[in-house]
């Protein structure tokens, strides 16, 4: 159960969270708005070690999105007029890890370990999809996941060599600092088997945006719940076993 002190730092947390985000354009005021009520759910409903993972990835998807963003605004591939994300995009990444936190507190103590697994998987999702989209975007040599043929940087289901290695980073680094946050863990199984969640998330969202999204079935807040979702199940499934 959360403590008086404990509420305290999730709320002051929450609070620079979103001022921060919003006054370095990472979010919309409704994103902001949005992402300080996620945030507080989280770090009170789960843990306030789950919420500081939700800020790391958040600090990493600023620094992603602010790379080389005249870049980005040349080639018409970044997300809003300067890499904002509304209240949409909050919940869409946030959603499933959400889930997780709430189940971890409705199902208790012998549940949380199995909760926790699902939460770091599903941020290593979105951290892997997140790092590769923005970095993926810059490449001038994008195929198309399920055909392997070329196609324009930004487009549905496109990978490169560099958004790959991104998202091999982006889901490692979630994992390592999810483990250690959460588990006191470093470098062990865990981490490893969530960082690869994080990445085969990353590639499921791709076929999902290359097959449903492209027509037109999901929308891309739709098909990152989904990739999410599948990785928080994957992870489960493990672990039960």
């Amino acid at each position: 159960m959360i403590t008086l002190a404990s509420l305290l730092v999730v709320l002051i947390l929450c609070t620079v969270l979103s001022a921060l985000s919003f006054y370095f354009g990472l979010l919309t005021k409704s994103g902001s708005i949005a992402s300080f009520f996620v945030g507080l759910a989280i770090g009170v409903l789960g843990a306030p070690s789950w919420l500081i993972l939700l800020i790391l990835f958040a600090l990493l998807g600023f620094v992603v999105t602010k790379f080389r963003m005249n870049l980005k605004q040349e080639l018409g591939v970044q997300e809003g007029k300067k890499g904002e994300r509304t209240y949409q995009n909050v919940i869409a990444n946030s959603l499933v890890p959400l889930l997780a936190a709430i189940g971890a507190f409705v199902l208790g103590d012998e549940y949380y370990t199995l909760m926790a697994v699902a939460y770091i998987a599903s941020i290593s999702v979105a951290a892997s999809d997140t790092v590769a989209s923005e970095v993926g975007s810059l490449s001038s040599k994008v195929y198309m996941i399920t055909s392997g043929k070329k196609v324009k940087a930004g487009i549905d289901g496109g990978i490169s060599v560099e958004g790959t290695i991104a998202c091999i980073v982006g889901g490692m680094a979630a994992a390592y600092f999810g483990c250690s946050l959460i588990f006191s863990e470093l470098w062990g199984t865990a981490f490893i088997i969530l960082g690869a969640i994080g990445i085969i998330g990353c590639m499921i969202d791709s076929v999902i945006g290359a097959t449903l999204e492209r027509r037109g079935i999901v929308g891309k807040l739709e098909t990152n719940i989904l990739s999410m979702a599948c990785g928080a199940l994957i992870a489960l499934a493990i672990w039960m076993l």
